[in-house]
């Protein structure tokens, strides 16, 4: 049987994959209507990816990486321009 932090993450994989999968097919679709029922199910599965990223961390299963300073943002800014 699986350990809840095993299931966590591996909900949290599956959703990220759905997300690529979702972004993808979005930025190729010429269905109005068909892009914007895509979209509705992307911030679903958005907001459940957060939901999921909020459980992992209250309970220590993911722990992100540290925040960048503004100097390190700037950069950032600065290199994708």
């Amino acid at each position: 049987m699986l350990e809840e932090k095993a299931m966590v993450n591996d909900a949290l994989s599956a959703v990220k994959s759905e997300l690529t999968f979702y972004s993808s097919a979005i930025s190729e679709c010429s269905n109005t209507n068909l892009r914007s029922t895509l979209q509705q199910i992307r911030d679903n599965c958005e907001t459940s990816q957060y939901e999921l990223y909020q459980l992992a961390s209250s309970k220590g299963y993911y722990v992100p990486a540290a925040q960048a300073d503004n100097s390190e943002i700037q950069q950032v800014k600065s290199e994708v321009r």
